[in-house]
């Protein structure tokens, strides 16, 4: 309004110099005077402020205005950004219940995990993240729910995200760390376990943890995991420039294979996932203590936003109840992981 007002003016004043010049300069003046008017004209656009009008760019209106720098993320709080609980349903939800069963990727070779027990008649998926599995599906299904609700996936690690984004699983439980990375291409959980990154290494090594003792050492991780990118990101500065960084392989216990084959001097992976590898084979062991902390959470479509919050309200009762949460670590987990471990208890959630 402002810029338009004094357009308005110096208009006006041109309308004056034009009665003025009346009788003294004939065509040349008038000329003179049309030149100025539209030389105004001209430099209108350009005495406005920005945001208090549009423009007109290669033929698309265009708002003028100050960009906001979107809030950077933060991997060490991201875990509190999953939406608050809630027990309604929803088209994700509707879904399910339509089709029948609850499609979840998960693991089937993490001992006390997501593994196929051999021990059972049919060799049925047991492990930690399959009770939490279990619990996700008798309460969406409720008295309904029978073994056949629930059809298990085998996702290789670098192919979690995929099969979430393109809708061949409903969720993801498969120790899946919740990244500033990965929460733009999945949603997340309220966060169901915190663990952090180790070192897994021979009895015999002479690696002490994730430290100058990796000098010269062949490193294996699992491609898309969090222990890649620290591995990478680390290189020359936590961790000796010398480090040999493997191949990332597609499943993270392909690791521990090629530390029994002698392929590898060592690896880095989740420190509950190691200790689980440790209690496979007496010969390995986690060396050093944990250096990062991180979070598990059920990873669910980006558009899935009811059954986000449905498994959050579901994780409110798993953490507290008797034969939740406690009953399953107890059962899978207390004998592999250490004393006082960061784990022993499960993590508080925050939501946005």
């Amino acid at each position: 309004m402002r810029a338009r007002s004094d357009f308005l003016r110096r208009l006006r004043a041109v309308r004056r110099l034009r009665i003025s010049l009346k009788g003294w300069g004939g065509v040349g003046a008038m000329a003179a005077v049309c030149v100025l008017a539209v030389a105004f004209v001209l430099l209108l656009p350009l005495t406005q402020s920005r945001g208090e009008t549009s423009a007109d760019v290669g033929g698309q209106r265009t708002a003028q205005g100050i960009q906001t720098k979107a809030a950077k993320c933060d991997d060490s709080t991201i875990q509190d950004q999953s939406p608050p609980p809630s027990d309604a349903g929803g088209k994700t939800i509707d879904a399910i219940k339509a089709r029948g069963f609850l499609k979840v990727g998960v693991d089937q070779n993490s001992y006390r995990w997501g593994y196929r027990d051999p021990n059972s008649a049919k060799g049925d998926l047991a492990g930690f993240d399959i009770d939490l599995v279990t619990a996700i599906a008798k309460n969406i299904f409720g008295s309904a729910y029978n073994d056949d609700r629930i059809q298990f996936l085998a996702i290789p690690t670098n192919e979690r995200i995929l099969a979430v984004q393109k809708n061949r699983v409903d969720m993801v439980v498969r120790t899946m760390t919740i990244t500033c990375k990965r929460a733009g291409l999945v949603a997340f959980s309220a966060p169901y376990f915190v663990t952090g990154q180790q070192v897994l290494a021979p009895k015999v090594s002479s690696i002490t943890g994730y430290n100058d003792t990796l000098a010269n050492k062949r490193v294996c991780s699992a491609k898309t995991s969090t222990a890649n990118d620290h591995l990478n990101d680390d290189k020359g500065h936590k961790i000796p420039a010398s480090v040999k960084i493997m191949d990332p392989v597609p499943n993270q216990l392909d690791c521990l294979v090629k530390l029994q084959l002698g392929e590898a001097d060592a690896v880095v992976t989740d420190g509950a996932l190691a200790a689980s590898q440790a209690a496979q084979d007496p010969t390995v062991e986690l060396k050093g203590s944990p250096f990062t902390t991180e979070y598990y959470g059920v990873a669910m479509n980006l558009q899935a936003t009811d059954l986000v919050q449905r498994v959050n309200r579901i994780l409110e009762t798993y953490r507290t109840s008797p034969d939740g949460w406690r009953a399953s670590y107890d059962k899978w987990l207390l004998p592999t992981l250490r004393g006082g471990s960061k784990s022993a208890n499960p993590p508080v959630p925050k939501y946005k």
